[in-house]
């Protein structure tokens, strides 16, 4: 999964002073305090499943639909991937569909419903609201910044339930108590956050772990 890019936070700009009263100026700017990053949290990619409520012909649809993949040797499901919304879907024979990619439940539905869509081109019809009305979220992925400094050695020695390992990987891994969200911290505040199943969970777990960073920052 790629990261979000680096973001610089802004800084106290010192102009040079020609007179000696100008640098007295100058110095009173310095003290400003530097202005911080806004706290910046987007969804990802959703997980979600559903049921078809019939059993599906992986082999004829393979076959039939140029944007598939089916290898029953190596995994049971069939991989669809949807162009609009830009998702991917495995598809059991049993019905099962697990879909992947989508970054709001709007496009999760969309995606839904195009592979259904899809479906119907080997003439099998399936009900689409009752397919959508047993969408399940299994796994929020969101990324962004806290606005915040983080000083990982630190949080390392200080909070439980990490994992850090700055030789092989730049991020802190961090399960919060009390929630079902697991983070991943970058010392320019920057992080990533994985295991919640609703966009309310997902903020209440960022809310959370700010004022729990807040209490370990020096």
């Amino acid at each position: 999964m790629p990261f979000i890019n680096n973001t610089l936070y802004g800084g106290i700009k010192i102009v040079k002073s020609k007179t000696s009263k100008s640098k007295s100026k100058t110095t009173r700017s310095a003290k400003k305090p530097t202005k911080k990053a806004k706290r910046d949290i987007k969804l990802q990619n959703i997980v979600a499943t559903t049921t078809l409520w019939q059993d599906i012909p992986l082999i004829k649809l393979a076959e039939t639909l140029p944007n598939t993949e089916y290898n029953p040797e190596q995994f049971p499901g069939l991989v669809m991937r949807i162009k609009e919304p830009k998702t991917s879907a495995l598809i059991f024979s049993s019905g099962k569909v697990v879909c992947t990619g989508a970054k709001s439940m709007l496009k999760v539905k969309d995606s839904i419903r195009a592979i259904i869509k899809n479906i119907e081109k080997i003439s099998i019809r399936i009900k689409v609201d009752k397919v959508l009305k047993e969408i399940k979220v299994q796994n929020m992925v969101a990324s962004g910044s806290i606005g915040m400094d983080l000083n990982l050695n630190n949080l390392a020695m200080t909070l439980e339930n990490t994992e850090y390992e700055p030789e092989q990987f730049p991020g802190l891994v961090f399960k919060l108590a009390g929630t079902n969200a697991t983070f991943l911290l970058f010392s320019n505040g920057k992080i990533v956050c994985t295991g919640t199943k609703s966009e309310k969970k997902l903020h209440e777990a960022v809310d959370k772990l700010v004022v729990h960073l807040k209490k370990h920052i020096k």
